[in-house]
């Protein structure tokens, strides 16, 4: 890495590759013959989605990118951003245009973008104004617009390898941006960064710090442990206790116990679980665990993690902590889960049968001609909004029965209603 960089830059400022060459990890995506690495050598950049974990050089690429291609860099935080953004990248990448200058706009965390705000960036990359790059944590196919993503290349990048830190390790080394280092200090230093790259050279840049005040010439263990103290207390998010821990807290509010709910929820939360993590299982035990029973948890889990997203840490943690403690006592189902399943493994077992003749759509005079709709009772014409008798299922198809609400919340009322409905169907299909 070049030394010449000042040190009043941040520390990962210093380090970032300026070259391709330079990156470390991704190698199988920046390798030779590897996918982005002839995007770069073909001299076409192209509209891209990185997807990957925090601190796996997302941001990098792309600037490697802007600067492989002599291109303008425009980088929009989708978190901080707005159309606003958008509309002032337009029309700088307009200008650049105009010198014969290619432009590639960056958009951190896009999956944070409204369809609206994501919308905005088709027409220009369609007319090929600007390369659209977005970085995002989160599964592009659920969380970016399909228009936007058909129109760009989804590359994975990967968590770096222990060997890959120890490489920036010793790169900040080299540069004495942080004094020398004893193996075990580096190897916990490495455990603690999961992975992520930015959480690595922050905490560099931290000790640095810390040893300039305490005049410390070498980092050995005991001094990194005094020094970072709660901050070394993480589990490894890929390990055995990780999971075992987010077991214990799903099977305790799965058990309706509010208190061990909160227990290995502060756990997790103590020992470093991301709490953009935490909010996603607790949608999902909403929606797998509880379901129909009160389909308020659902809503206040989605709330809880709006709530996070606006307050942050640790203020936002305690809205996370109230849809613990509302998951765990509200009355249990998994009787949509089971349904989802079970019909997920009838789908895939099954033949395609058609859609019979009175459901299918008729837009057309041809299609009405075909008899397409024909015989469709509105239901809302019907006495009670319920046409009695009628079958929407494929014709010879068995009911299948996937749906069966338990007697607990509000699924009481619905299997009630179920009843009746059904009782009405038979008492239709008897009558002469």
């Amino acid at each position: 890495m070049p030394t010449a960089a000042s040190p009043h830059q941040p520390l990962a400022e210093r380090l970032r590759p300026k070259t391709l060459g330079e990156v470390i990890g991704q190698q199988q995506l920046l390798g030779v013959g590897m996918p982005l690495r002839i995007a770069f050598e073909s001299g076409q950049p192209h509209s891209c989605i990185l997807w990957g974990p925090p601190g796996t050089g997302k941001t990098t690429i792309a600037r490697l990118m802007a600067d492989a291609f002599g291109a303008q860099f425009i980088s929009i935080s989708a978190v901080l951003g707005g159309v606003k953004d958008i509309r002032e990248a337009v029309e700088l990448a307009q200008v650049a245009l105009g010198q014969n200058k290619r432009t590639i706009v960056f958009v951190d965390e896009v999956h944070r973008f409204n369809k609206s705000q994501q919308d905005a960036f088709l027409p220009h990359v369609e007319s090929g104004l600007f390369t659209f790059i977005g970085a995002t944590t989160e599964n592009p196919s659920f969380e970016v617009n399909s228009a936007l993503l058909s129109r760009a290349a989804v590359y994975v990048l990967q968590s770096l390898s222990e060997d890959d830190l120890k490489q920036i390790v010793q790169r900040a080394l080299d540069i004495q941006a942080v004094p020398p280092m004893d193996d075990a200090a580096r190897d916990r230093l490495i455990a603690y960064a999961d992975g992520d790259a930015r959480r690595l050279l922050n905490t560099l840049e931290m000790l640095a710090v810390a040893a300039t005040q305490q005049k410390q010439e070498r980092i050995d263990d005991d001094w990194l442990l005094r020094v970072l103290g709660e901050r070394m207390r993480r589990y490894d998010k890929g390990g055995e206790q990780f999971y075992d821990t987010i077991s214990a807290l799903h099977k305790s509010v799965r058990g309706s116990d509010p208190d061990a709910s909160l227990y290995w929820f502060m756990r997790m939360l103590d020992g470093g679980a991301d709490p953009r993590y935490m909010a996603r299982r607790l949608v999902r035990m909403a929606s797998e665990d509880i379901g129909l029973a009160d389909p308020r948890a659902l809503r206040l889990a989605l709330d809880a993690a709006e709530v996070y997203e606006r307050l942050g840490s640790p203020e936002g943690e305690l809205a996370l902590a109230e849809c613990v403690v509302y998951l765990a006592i509200a009355p249990k189902s998994n009787a949509v889960y089971k349904a989802y399943n079970e019909a997920k493994a009838f789908i895939k077992k099954d033949g395609t049968r058609p859609v019979p003749m009175h459901l299918r759509n008729a837009p057309t005079k041809l299609m009405k001609e075909l008899d397409y709709g024909k015989g469709y009772r509105y239901a809302h014409d019907e006495a009670g909004g319920f046409a009695a008798g009628e079958s929407y299922l494929p014709e010879g198809m068995v009911e299948p029965g996937f749906y069966r609400p338990v007697e607990r919340g509000l699924e009481i009322k619905i299997a009630e209603k179920m009843r009746a409905l059904r009782a009405l169907n038979e008492k239709s299909r008897h009558q002469p």
